[in-house]
């Protein structure tokens, strides 16, 4: 285990019963921002439960900045937390929610009213400070929730799906959010399902399926997993029928789709078949009129690492 690693795993399982969340998990990672990516299902949330110090590993060990996260009240005591699921005294007020958890912190009444008054400032909440919670629609409680997270100035920052049921605006402005608190030091790791939403705050990805690790690092370095698999491009032309038959008489070209508004090709040299494409283009026979790669974005990436375990 490297004891530079923000998070750092090995072995690391849990079970419930019958059913394994996290299988094996070995990881080590340091970055400001973490994108932790899955499906539902995943075990993204068992492991940041496991993170946070909410559950016990059942096997292996887990660290978080060094230490280990199962009743440490210390570690506990820097982090700041917004779990997937609402939980609130639906008749507190936004205000006295937050400010209510500030005081657990330790803050004075004073301290805490001002800091919780800051905490929904920042997440464009002050205005529902007085309402009750119970009130507020889905995303002002996302939104609340995040406030709370933020409002003890943790040194670590962990939020599990914080997007969800935010109109554009709104995912707008957290994302910001968190790029600013991670450039003041603050290490925060994030999951989504969402893949655009993570490649919005971070180039650094955890991608979990099934409860194991499937790939991790920099999604340049993440894109060269797929080597192995078919590189797409997508077509779009006058004649689709006569240019993927064309196409597939390469032996490079393992697949062809055609519908009738484009042809897909699965390519194993990609460079190779984009010149050809390009003469193809040159010569004016199948009047092709866009081109573009089908796998240049990290929803590609995702799913071919994904299926391809």
């Amino acid at each position: 285990m490297s004891s530079s690693a923000t998070i750092d795993a090995s072995g690391l399982t849990r079970w419930f019963g019958p059913v394994i969340a996290l299988n094996d998990v070995q990881l080590s990672v340091q970055a400001p921002i973490i994108g932790l990516l899955g499906p539902n299902g995943a075990g993204k949330s068992t492991f940041i439960k496991l993170l946070v110090g909410l559950l016990k590993p059942s096997l292996g060990t887990l660290l978080l900045m060094g230490q280990q996260p199962w009743q440490n009240d210390d570690l506990a005591a820097r982090l700041g937390y917004c779990p997937e699921r609402h939980r609130f005294w639906n008749d507190m007020t936004a205000l006295e929610f937050v400010q209510l958890l500030t005081r657990l912190h330790g803050f004075d009444a004073s301290l805490s009213l001002s800091t919780a008054h800051d905490a929904l400032s920042r997440v464009e909440l002050e205005k529902m400070a007085m309402r009750k919670i119970k009130t507020l629609s889905h995303g002002m409680r996302q939104r609340l929730k995040l406030a709370q997270a933020l409002a003890h100035k943790p040194e670590i920052l962990v939020l599990d799906e914080p997007l969800t049921g935010l109109d554009p605006l709104q995912r707008s402005m957290v994302i910001s959010l968190l790029k600013e608190e991670a450039r003041k030091g603050v290490f925060v790791l994030v999951s989504s399902h969402v893949l655009h939403e993570l490649e919005a705050m971070t180039r650094h990805i955890v991608m979990l399926n099934r409860g194991r690790v499937v790939a991790e690092g920099e999604l340049e370095k993440i894109r060269e997993l797929m080597d192995s698999h078919p590189h797409r491009i997508a077509l779009v032309a006058k004649r689709l029928r006569a240019l993927g038959q064309e196409l597939l008489g390469h032996d490079d070209v393992v697949r062809v789709e055609v519908d009738d508004r484009k042809i897909v090709i699965e390519t194993r040299r990609p460079d190779e078949c984009y010149d050809r494409i390009g003469k193809l283009a040159l010569d004016g026979d199948f009047q092709i009129e866009q081109m573009y790669s089908m796998d240049d974005n990290l929803e590609a990436v995702f799913k071919y690492l994904v299926e391809g375990r």
